[in-house]
């Protein structure tokens, strides 16, 4: 089933965003992922088949992984927890349903960087650093970084996030704060990057989100390594000074450029080649990462 909006009879919407629609339990949030897809901050009319239970799949695949590393938010995957659902709804959500704690989300996104490539480079190139982390001389576009660099950026509503100091993070956080999610990113960057780089992949970049639990503790919340968060690279074809292989949508936004599209609503009709290349691609993520087939 394909599902582009979502509506549940139960339980109000909270927000909605461009993939996920999450709805408010009470005492938790029920984040959906639905199967829209969005290129140059529009999304689009069509659906991916299967892409929300992909993504669904590899963040509780991360969550699971990572949990010695942080707490998570991630409470369950099962409609079967969610009081009152219709058995429609029941089979609507399966597979791309999570179930999680309440937060206050931090107003940063917390962006590890183990490769030089997207925004990074584009601003090395001109000031030969990253965020205000100066950077040595003479890196290529994709070029390793003599260790990872935590680069904050702000979380926007609408549009792209934008990168940001270390200084003017901790101006909107606290320093105590910044230094905490800090450290956390980078080591949960640094044990993704172990396990993928078994599985023939180079974890290039990733961005994490965290929430202040009431008690005050600071949790990873959101999404977890996915394709949509994350630049994975297959490490056999790896070769820096050039742009490199994505388990992403970037065939989806190779094909739009080459249309008269002016990036506004509404979107042009997406081919079938195109929406089928971007599911391979989100499964075969999928598959490489978790190290099992996709069955949908």
């Amino acid at each position: 089933m394909d599902i582009h909006t979502t509506s549940i009879t139960r339980y109000p919407l909270f927000r909605r965003g461009k993939v996920r629609d999450v709805y408010d339990l009470g005492d938790k949030l029920m984040l959906v992922a639905s199967d829209r897809i969005s290129a140059f901050d529009v999304v689009m009319n069509e659906t991916v088949p299967d892409k929300g239970a992909l993504l669904t799949s590899i963040s509780k695949h991360w969550f699971e992984t990572l949990g010695d590393v942080t707490p998570h938010h991630l409470l369950s995957t099962e409609t079967s927890d969610v009081e009152g659902l219709t058995s429609e709804e029941h089979v609507m959500l399966a597979g791309r349903t999570m179930i999680v704690k309440k937060t206050v989300p931090l107003p940063v996104e917390c962006v590890v960087r183990g490769y030089l490539a997207g925004s990074g480079w584009r601003e090395y190139q001109t000031s030969q650093s990253v965020c205000g982390i100066r950077l040595p001389d003479g890196l290529q576009e994709s070029s390793q970084l003599p260790e990872p660099i935590f680069t904050p950026a702000t979380k926007a509503e609408s549009g792209h996030d934008e990168n940001i100091s270390a200084e003017t993070a901790a101006s909107v956080v606290g320093q105590d704060t910044l230094d905490h999610i800090r450290r956390i990113s980078l080591a949960l960057y640094g044990a993704a990057a172990t396990a993928v780089a078994a599985k023939g992949l180079i974890l290039a970049d990733t961005k994490f989100e965290f929430g202040v639990l009431e008690d005050g503790r600071i949790i990873l919340i959101d999404e977890a390594l996915t394709p949509d968060s994350s630049r994975y690279w297959l490490e056999s074809e790896y070769a820096p000074g050039k742009p490199q292989h994505n388990f992403d949508k970037q065939i989806l936004r190779d094909w739009l450029e080459s249309t008269n599209w002016n990036k506004q609503p509404p979107p042009p009709s997406l081919p079938l080649a195109v929406i089928a290349g971007t599911r391979d691609k989100y499964v075969e993520a999928y598959e490489r990462i978790l190290g099992r087939d996709w069955t949908s």
